[in-house]
């Protein structure tokens, strides 16, 4: 692999930018070309930030990539990873890693069997304020964790996405586009979940879109909308989770731990740095100070982590195991919301892999 690593992006859209954005803080990688299946967005991205622009086929053949990095839509996120792997490139994905479990125990278990890296997103959990909450908990700051809440409650993306159809298909919703935030910080501060119930419902069957060419154009709606869950996790802690697309004009997020001693507050999983609050019993809210890694609290360090750990010969935090631990709990919440019953959740992921001391990423 070169150092620094050479990057290709397929998938051009909105959050394409926030990665190019990001890349600008991490030495370990260079973004160098570009692909998307529709070729004007691909140019216009290649001109926008500098970057060679090819086919799909193209890019993802280039013996002169070492990685994609996978931004399209969640239906053609196992079919991209699937053809990086035929060409023995390593692959960080957006979430969800795909839209079904079956197809993310293949990918993972194809990354192993092809000895390639799989990475899946999200990555705000390796920023250091989720570091600095991960600390007190080990520590005992708020006695024995009895679980957790967490929320995010959103009008949806039809106001700002000019596809924002695609979040309202198969593998997107609030479960699987917000919730893995959550669940992926959950895990890292926790560990594993073994069981979930969900309830489920969609009020607005039919949107519109609000921005761009297609602006004004309806489309219906194929998953639910608002969601919420309860999850046991294998430790014993219970949390409690609520995600929607229904809640217009509206950014509400909050995660808090629940312990025998105390509550831990956290900033939002959606994004990167914020306060880091604690309340023992009896006692006051207190803002616990932590440093930041300044430029590199941003979309790109799971990226860096993934290079940085293939040099270094150790496991990456943003594992393809953990997001399909994450696939596999939200899947869990919304198959008990059909069905009415509680689901057992089968995969695993070791805490301690999400974890690492501060000085790894600076």
């Amino acid at each position: 692999m070169n150092a620094p690593a050479r990057v290709g992006v397929v998938g051009c859209g909105v959050i394409a930018h926030n990665y190019m954005r990001g890349s600008a803080a991490f030495d370990s990688f260079d973004i160098v070309a570009c692909a998307d299946l529709d070729e004007p967005a691909a140019a216009a991205f290649g001109a926008e930030h500098g970057l060679r622009v090819s086919s799909v086929d193209d890019l993802i053949a280039d013996p002169e990539i070492d990685a994609i990095l996978n931004l399209t839509p969640p239906a053609a996120h196992a079919t991209v990873v699937r053809a990086a792997f035929a060409d023995d490139k390593h692959v960080y994905t957006e979430k969800p890693l795909a839209t079904s479990v079956a197809d993310a125990r293949d990918l993972v278990a194809t990354a192993a069997e092809r000895g390639l890296r799989l990475a899946c997103a999200p990555d705000t959990f390796l920023g250091s304020a989720y570091e600095a909450g991960r600390e007190l908990i080990e520590r005992g700051a708020i006695g024995e964790p009895l679980g957790a809440t967490a929320t995010m409650l959103v009008g949806g993306p039809d106001g700002w996405h000019p596809n924002a159809d695609i979040f309202y298909r198969e593998g997107g919703g609030p479960m699987l586009d917000l919730a893995p935030y959550y669940l992926t910080a959950v895990v890292s501060l926790l560990g594993p979940f073994v069981a979930a119930s969900g309830f489920a419902s969609t009020p607005t069957p039919v949107r519109r879109l609000g921005v761009g060419p297609r602006a004004g154009e309806e489309f219906s709606v194929d998953v639910p909308t608002h969601v919420a869950a309860l999850l046991r996790l294998e430790r014993g802690p219970l949390l409690t989770l609520t995600v929607s697309f229904e809640a217009t004009d509206q950014y509400e997020s909050c995660l808090v731990v629940h312990g025998s001693e105390g509550t831990l507050e956290l900033p939002d999983a959606n994004g990167f740095e914020g306060d880091v609050r604690i309340k023992t019993a009896r006692g006051e809210w207190e803002t616990v100070t932590y440093e930041s890694r300044g430029a590199q609290e941003t979309r790109g360090c799971g990226l860096h982590d993934l290079f940085e750990s293939i040099q270094a010969g150790r496991p990456h935090r943003a594992s393809a195991e953990l997001g399909l631990h994450v696939l596999e709990a939200a899947t869990a919440v919304l198959d008990s919301a059909r069905e009415g019953r509680t689901v057992e959740i089968g995969s695993r992921v070791g805490q301690d892999t999400t974890q690492a001391q501060v000085s790894e990423l600076t």
